[in-house]
């Protein structure tokens, strides 16, 4: 028997649909076709036998893991290293704002987001450290099993990256993750094994096509 974690993007939020930046600093709720995704993997997974269930504490992320604790009568935990990454002065502005009033420092994030943040924001290396501490704790309280983390778009790309031997600074290149997604990975002896990336096919087709990056 070996671990497995899933990991669970939050629904839609109206900051999402607009593709805009929405990091730890903005706390925006799901829209209602978020709540219709959180609920539909509720309905997917229930009978999956979970060992436990960790959440961001943003809202967003709650709202999602919510409907799958209250289908099982689970409680989340939660934990403050699954939360996105801090988009500083950026949070709530679109791509097309921020290329414009921060120009350079779009650029150089662009390039490597690794090593550098976004204005008066966090580094991705700083994400997968934090991200990687929530992992280690599960990892050593659960050797078998199904474990569900639901955290950010971001977040979960950093985390993946860095369990798989990927160039941190490649996330936003190498991986995808749309809203209400989920990545599973098993820990074999051999390491980490990743078997689905970005899987939504508890969504229906009217769910998968709205917008929502």
């Amino acid at each position: 028997m070996t671990l497995t974690i899933y990991f669970l993007r939050h629904g839609q939020t109206e900051l999402s649909r607009e593709d805009s930046f929405c990091g730890s600093g903005h706390d925006p709720e799901l829209t209602p076709d978020g709540l219709l995704m959180a609920r539909a993997f509720a309905d997917a997974y229930a009978k999956k036998p979970w060992r436990a269930i960790y959440s961001s504490p943003l809202r967003r992320t709650v709202a999602t893991a919510q409907a799958l604790c209250d289908e099982l009568g689970m409680r989340p935990e939660l934990r403050d290293g699954l939360k996105e990454i801090g988009y500083g002065e950026w949070e709530g502005k679109s791509k097309e704002t921020v290329a414009r009033e921060y120009h350079d420092d779009y650029l150089s994030w662009l390039a490597d987001p690794a090593w550098h943040p976004p204005t008066g924001g966090e580094l991705a290396v700083r994400v997968a450290r934090r991200g990687l501490e929530v992992t280690e704790e599960i990892c050593s309280l659960y050797t078998d099993g199904n474990v569900l983390v639901v955290s950010h778009k971001a977040t979960i790309r950093i985390i993946l990256c860095s369990l798989l031997g990927i160039d941190v600074g490649r996330f936003r290149y190498r991986l995808v993750c749309p809203v209400a997604s989920v990545s599973t990975v098993e820990f074999t002896a051999q390491g980490p094994l990743l078997h689905t990336l970005a899987e939504r096919s508890h969504l229906n087709d009217r769910l998968r096509a709205v917008p929502g990056t």
